[in-house]
């Protein structure tokens, strides 16, 4: 069935229990149920370009049938003539207001004929009332796309946050969040540099925009102008050593690791800091040091998976393995796509003697372990590279 015709089947309106007012004749009354039986027929063969005329006289004997309105409505908009339509989907709604897949209809078709306004207005209060997934976001991606035409970019990325749970993985509700998140970036971007073109928050937000353009050293720069201005700027610290921690030179990697532990000495909470910490100390052979970190960072975050994973490594490297699996359980349990927690599970699985466990986990290793090849080289060609870090950074502009 076509999405056309799926639509057609949700939205016609069939069997509302909608008493016919008081009619001038019984003559009319049969007029009118025998064109209401023509119309039925013919939609029942599907051929609703002979049932429309019987509707259309249906309507034009009973102005308030709610029935025959809205489904003439629903049957000119989807022979295209979406001029006519709207009045009689106007009509349905003022009957009889607690129709809302018919108010979407009318705001799309409002919507096709330029009258933005009442389009806005009806797809407005439809959509909080729509359950089905596929008409929710087709009348949330004509909302958007309004939104957007009149700068409303906060109300715009309110209908994407409903839209993303009735349809996360929805291409086209993807690539519409992705455009709104972005102009609303560069809307905060251009009205901060406006307020305050050489605060703190400014020098942060640029060291963003150069981490995104993949110069890495003009990021750093940025970065340390911000916390030149304001050391206890939230994330700076961390942001800047994620950065140092990129590079493969000792006296960088050192900075880094003053710059995790500025990050918790400004909030005592960030676990992702800690975290990292933990990874620096069992790099250096200091299991004790390691697992004390991660245990914290795990206790100030359950569902950090990557913290975790790494406690998990920690306890296998400390031969405490059974404390190790309830670990790696939980971590591929939030974190399902981590190919080297499936690993990590697969391999203590074996050495317990959970033989099916083993190889389903080493299945789903690889599953991941490809897919995420397979990301990489969709990005390689999209992606600024980063410069590589040097410890002579070049002059601050």
């Amino acid at each position: 069935m076509s999405a056309k015709a799926v639509l057609l089947t949700v939205l016609t309106v069939s069997g509302l229990s909608i008493s016919l007012p008081g009619q001038d004749s019984s003559s009319k009354q049969d007029q009118i149920e025998a064109h209401e039986r023509l119309a039925q027929q013919y939609l029942g063969e599907q051929k609703p370009d002979l049932a429309i005329p019987e509707l259309e006289k249906v309507a034009a004997l009973d102005p308030d049938n709610v029935e025959a309105r809205a489904n003439l409505g629903v049957l000119l908009f989807f022979h295209g003539d979406y001029t006519h339509a709207v009045p009689h989907l106007q009509a349905a709604v003022r009957l009889k207001p607690d129709l809302p897949k018919i108010q979407a209809l009318l705001g799309m078709a409002e919507e096709y004929t330029s009258d933005f306004a009442d389009a806005r207005k009806d797809l407005e209060a439809s959509f909080p009332l729509i359950q089905e997934p596929k008409l929710k976001v087709q009348v949330g991606l004509i909302l958007i796309g309004l939104y957007n035409d009149d700068s409303d970019l906060d109300s715009a990325a309110s209908v994407i946050t409903a839209l993303r749970k009735a349809d996360p993985e929805n291409p086209e509700v993807l690539y519409a969040a992705y455009r709104t998140y972005a102009d609303l970036s560069g809307e905060s971007m251009l009205e901060l540099s406006l307020a305050a073109p050489d605060s703190a928050q400014m020098h942060q937000l640029l060291a963003h925009e150069e981490v995104r353009e993949g110069n890495t050293n003009g990021a750093i720069a940025q970065y340390r102008k911000a916390i030149a201005i304001d050391p206890r700027l939230p994330g700076v610290h961390f942001e800047l050593a994620e950065l140092l921690n990129t590079s493969q030179d000792p006296a960088i990697k050192k900075e880094a690791e003053e710059e995790y532990r500025a990050a918790i000495e400004a909030n005592p909470r960030d676990e992702k800091a800690i975290c990292r910490l933990g990874e620096i100390a069992m790099q250096h052979g200091d299991m004790k040091q390691a697992y004390a970190d991660f245990s914290k960072s795990v206790a100030l975050q359950p569902a950090d998976a990557d913290a975790k994973l790494w406690l998990a490594k920690t306890l296998i490297e400390m031969n405490q393995p059974d404390k190790a699996l309830p670990l790696l359980e939980s971590s591929v349990e939030l974190e399902p796509t981590d190919a080297t927690a499936h690993y990590r599970l697969a391999t203590l699985y074996k050495k317990v003697g959970r033989t099916d466990d083993a190889k389903r986990e080493l299945e789903l290793y690889q599953k991941y372990k490809d897919m995420k090849e397979k990301l990489r080289l969709v990005y390689k060609d999209m992606l600024v590279q980063p410069q590589q870090i040097r410890e002579d950074e070049p002059d601050e502009k």
